[in-house]
C-alpha cells in the first residue's frame, strides 16, 4: 500500500525530505541516513519521543522550534545543553493581538464588540473547554453555547460549530465554510488551536481560559489579527486572579 511504499523509500534514501507527524517516531519507520531532524511545536512531544526520532539517525542534528517552551527546555538552553535563537520579530506588517482579561461581567461588552467587529466585514471565533456541559467540571460547553449564542446573542449572525468528536469530513466542511465567509462566528473547543488560518477573522474570545494551559492561550491568540490588521483576544474566566491576568501578557 501507499504507507509500505512510502517507507520502503525512505529506507532506501530515495526521499529526500518527509514531513509527518507522530507516526514518523513509529519503530517501522527508518531513515536511509537522517541528518537533520526538525520538530515544531516542541512542547507537544516528549522526551522519549524526541530521543526516539533522534535514534533513527547517527547523532542527526536536531532543531526544535516552539513559542511555549516547556521548563526543561528553559533549563537546558540555561545550561548550555542547546544551542538558542530567538525570532522576536513579527512577520512583515503583522501586529501582535492585543489581549485582555475580562470577569463574567464583561461578557455582555466583549459581545458587543464582536459584533460590532463583524459589522465591519470581520469573523471571530468564540472558544470553550469543553464539547458537552459536565456534573463533574463547572465550564460552560461549545455545544450549549453554540445553541443559546444562535437563538439569544447573535440572532442575526451565521453561527458555525466544531469540535473533535465531529468526523473529519464534518470538521473539513465546517472550517472551510468559515474560511470562505459563510459563517460570522465559529463556536469551538480547542480544535482550533493550532493549523487553522482564517486571515478575516481578527477577534477570539475564550471562555473558561483559566482551564488552558499558557501555550494553548498563545496559539488561541495566534489564529486572529493574521491579515496584517489588528487583532483581538478576550479571555473570561470565573476565577480571575493576579496571575492569569499577565499571562496573555507573557511573552
Amino acid at each position: 500500500n501507499e504507507k509500505e511504499d512510502l517507507h520502503n523509500k525512505l529506507r532506501q534514501g530515495e526521499i529526500d525530505i518527509v514531513i509527518g507527524t507522530h507516526a514518523i517516531i513509529q519503530e517501522e519507520v527508518k531513515f536511509n541516513k537522517l541528518g537533520l531532524a526538525v520538530i515544531d511545536e516542541q512542547h507537544r512531544f516528549g522526551v522519549l519521543q524526541r530521543s526516539a526520532l533522534r535514534q533513527k539517525g547517527f547523532n542527526p542534528h536536531m532543531l526544535v522550534m516552539t513559542a511555549t517552551p516547556i521548563p526543561r527546555t528553559m533549563a537546558l538552553t540555561i545550561y548550555g545543553d542547546l544551542d538558542l535563537s530567538i525570532i522576536d520579530e513579527l512577520p512583515p506588517g503583522r501586529r501582535l493581538a492585543e489581549a485582555k482579561w475580562l470577569d463574567p461581567e464583561g461578557r455582555e461588552k466583549a459581545y458587543s464588540f464582536i459584533h460590532h467587529q463583524i459589522n465591519k466585514g470581520k469573523q471571530a471565533f468564540i472558544i470553550y473547554p469543553l464539547i458537552e456541559e459536565s456534573e463533574v467540571v463547572k465550564a460552560r460547553a461549545a455545544t450549549t453555547e453554540y445553541q443559546r449564542l444562535s437563538k439569544e446573542v447573535f440572532p442575526d449572525l451565521k453561527l458555525g460549530l466544531l469540535h473533535g468528536r465531529m468526523p473529519a469530513t464534518d470538521k473539513e466542511q465546517v472550517m472551510r465554510r468559515f474560511r470562505n465567509g459563510e459563517f460570522d462566528i465559529l463556536v469551538s473547543t480547542s480544535v482550533v488551536e493550532v493549523g487553522i488560518d482564517v486571515p478575516n477573522a481578527n477577534v477570539i474570545l475564550i471562555e473558561g481560559a483559566d482551564r488552558f494551559g499558557l501555550s494553548q492561550l498563545h496559539q488561541f491568540r495566534g489564529r486572529v489579527g493574521r491579515d496584517n490588521e489588528q487583532g483581538y483576544c478576550l479571555l473570561i474566566s470565573d476565577k480571575l486572579s493576579r496571575e492569569m491576568e499577565s499571562r496573555p501578557e507573557t511573552g
